[in-house]
């Protein structure tokens, strides 16, 4: 039995295993603490190779489950390459991957490619939960807030500098450099940029780049996946970009307080963007985006991301091992997640999607 974290987010709906249900409220309880039956991991049958590609923002949790599954399965091999949400799906509307993986709910115009391509509705099941900050270096400056005002002046171009008044006044015991901002942002598409333009469209009243994996920046410099985000902030001084809050904790690089919705300031944690999808509903396609939560003490910028399967799959072993693998990642990976700063599912909305994998993964005839 695997203990699951108090803070975790709960669905408080009873009919929860039915996939006819349209949608399905979620709810925080502090004094939780949830214990599910971990499924049987080991199954020296099983023998496959599976590739996936997508996603940079969960990359480090899925590179992690797919080792520790390996352990345990050895016939099981998992690759994954850390390509983008954009060429994730890419791949997977072309059919070289056998999953795909966003920080984006397919969009109508990919489900109608892959409709036309496979005759079948695509499959996209959530698999966890994390959020979005602005990573940055400024050496010496070990808290930094930034108030929307700010933020959204920066993503804009508009607050070029580190002495900005607008800046020192939310930071008065701060030392602050007269440095240029170097505003750092993706070149690639990408679920994260997805993610961070939709509630940078709805939070900044000024911007003008829409909400999209891919947009167009008044400022600033790019880089390729989290990775690249994470390694140029390392060695800009006075850089700053956003970036998966799993890659700041792990690389031990600074993340700004930010203002949410209510005004306050909210420190990144996995509790505070736990909190983002506290009374949210998820649709029946478990398309589920927050652009900007009202909870008081939520941290502003989080989603979920999903894997992005087939309906058929001409080799049974790999049908089989791709729901094996899942069925684990769900079931008993959830201590991983935590660690790296993820926020775990809610257990009926893991097992809604295992039920949806069980039922619509299947080998082709």
């Amino acid at each position: 039995m695997i203990s699951r974290t108090k803070q975790k987010f709960l669905l408080a709906v009873a009919s929860t295993l039915s996939l006819g249900v349209i949608a399905q409220n979620i709810d925080i309880s502090s004094n939780a603490n949830i214990s599910t039956p971990v499924a049987n991991a080991q199954d020296a049958s099983l023998e496959a190779s599976l590739s996936g590609a997508g996603a940079s923002f969960p990359a480090p949790l899925y590179q992690r489950w797919f080792s520790e599954y390996n352990k345990l399965n050895p016939g099981v091999q998992v690759s994954y390459q850390s390509v983008g949400s954009g060429a994730g799906v890419e791949q997977y509307l072309q059919g070289t991957v056998d999953f795909g993986a966003s920080d984006a709910p397919l969009n109508e115009e990919e489900r109608a490619t892959f409709e036309e391509t496979y005759g079948k509705p695509p499959i996209q099941i959530p698999m966890t939960a994390g959020s979005v900050v602005f990573a940055y270096n400024l050496p010496g400056v070990d808290n930094l807030e930034l108030p929307r005002d700010v933020y959204c002046g920066i993503v804009n171009g508009e607050i070029s500098n580190w002495s900005d008044p607008a800046i020192a006044e939310a930071n008065p015991n701060a030392s602050l450099p007269d440095t240029p901002i170097s505003w750092i942002h993706r070149s690639d598409g990408s679920g994260t940029t997805f993610l961070f333009t939709n509630h940078i469209s709805t939070a900044c009243p000024n911007w003008q780049g829409g909400a999209s994996k891919t947009v167009e920046w008044p400022t600033g410099i790019g880089a390729k996946g989290n990775e690249g985000i994470t390694a140029q902030v390392s060695q800009t001084e006075g850089g700053i970009g956003y970036i998966e809050y799993a890659y700041a904790k792990e690389n031990g690089i600074s993340a700004a307080a930010i203002e949410n919705q209510s005004g306050n300031i909210i420190t990144p944690s996995t509790e505070a963007a736990s909190l983002v999808f506290a009374g949210e509903s998820i649709p029946e396609d478990f398309a589920l985006t927050v652009p900007d939560p009202a909870n008081p003490e939520a941290y502003p910028i989080a989603g979920l991301t999903w894997l992005l399967l087939y309906p058929e799959y001409d080799d049974s072993s790999k049908a089989q091992a791709l729901q094996s693998v899942i069925d684990w990642a769900l079931n008993s990976g959830d201590e991983y997640a935590q660690e790296l700063g993820y926020i775990p599912l809610p257990e009926d909305v893991e097992q809604r999607a295992m039920q949806t994998v069980q039922q619509e993964v299947v080998a082709n005839q």
